[in-house]
């Protein structure tokens, strides 16, 4: 599972762009992605303090995703 993230630059908020999170598990579950995605995103967002996450959402890996 991937979580996809829309983010945008703290000191330029005009400038955003996506990034994803690729989860190391296999599931397929939208329910175990929500499930995992807090820690996920609390990981990434303490790695990158410079950017704020506006939304998020869990995608399969291997398919095409949507726009978030």
């Amino acid at each position: 599972m991937l979580i996809l993230l829309s983010i945008c630059l703290l000191s330029e908020p005009t400038r955003c762009r996506e990034d994803r999170i690729d989860l190391s598990f296999e599931a397929r579950s939208p329910a175990v992605c929500l499930r995992n995605s807090q820690s996920a995103l609390a990981k990434w967002q303490a790695e990158h303090p410079e950017w704020q996450v506006n939304r998020w959402r869990c995608a399969v890996r291997g398919t095409v995703p949507r726009d978030l």
